[in-house]
Formats: C-alpha cells, structure tokens, sequence
C-alpha cells in the first residue's frame, strides 16, 4: 500500500531522522508546529506511529509512562538519566559478549536484546558537582 506525501510527515522526519535524545510525541508536536502551527497532536501523533509501523522509527519505554521516539532502529543500548529523565543512545562497547553471557544458561534462542543504563548524565553530573 502506497503512503501519500505528507509535509507534516515530512517535517516529523526531519526534526526525528538525527536526533539521538529520543523525544516524546509532545516534544515533536511542540517543534513541529513552529512551521506548521494548525497542525494537532493527534496528526502528529498518527504520523509517528504510521513511521513506527512502516518501520523507518521505533518506540523506546523507559519505564517512565512515556513513549519515545527513536530514529535509530538498529539494536543499541540506551542511557537514561536517574535525576533529569534524559534518555540518549549509549555506545557499548561489546555487548556481543554479554549477549553471549546471557545465552550461555539459557535454553531457548535470543534473536535481540535491550538495554537500559542508568545514572547522572553529564549536564546533572555538571550541576552535582558544582
């Protein structure tokens, strides 16, 4: 089925395609509706998860009652911020070897993993340490 063209799509993919802070539907609204400003919540909202199920975005939950919103849909880790709520892509260094770990008592087959790293993000670790 083909998709028609949409500009408020296209500038949801815009402000989403580089970010790596994995805002929420409101963050995008709210960006969003400085180029388009009648556009709705619900618009933006249908509009990320038609992305989301055509598979060009994903949904990350943190656990905090929010859904956000990830332009990167390769399997990656997650860091989230203990005081700010902050949540950013985190480059582990190899967790091929804990995905090996995890298999090793494991009697089924593990196809994909999540992970979630928590602390102070540098901008709280900043202020802390001030």
């Amino acid at each position: 089925m083909a998709i028609k063209y949409s500009r408020q799509r296209e500038a949801i993919w815009e402000y989403l395609k580089d970010r790596k802070d994995h805002p929420t539907a409101d963050d995008i609204y709210i960006a969003v509706r400085k180029d388009f400003p009648n556009i709705s919540l619900g618009t933006v909202y249908r509009n990320i998860m038609l992305m989301k199920n055509m598979g060009r975005i994903r949904t990350v939950d943190v656990g905090d009652g929010i859904i956000h919103f990830d332009p990167n849909t390769s399997e990656h880790d997650h860091f989230i911020c203990s005081q700010c709520g902050k949540v950013v892509d985190i480059d582990a260094a190899d967790i091929e070897e804990v995905k090996k770990l995890a298999a090793h008592n494991f009697p089924g087959r593990i196809d994909g993993y999540s992970a979630f790293f928590y602390g102070l993000c540098e901008d709280c670790l900043k202020k802390k340490q001030q």
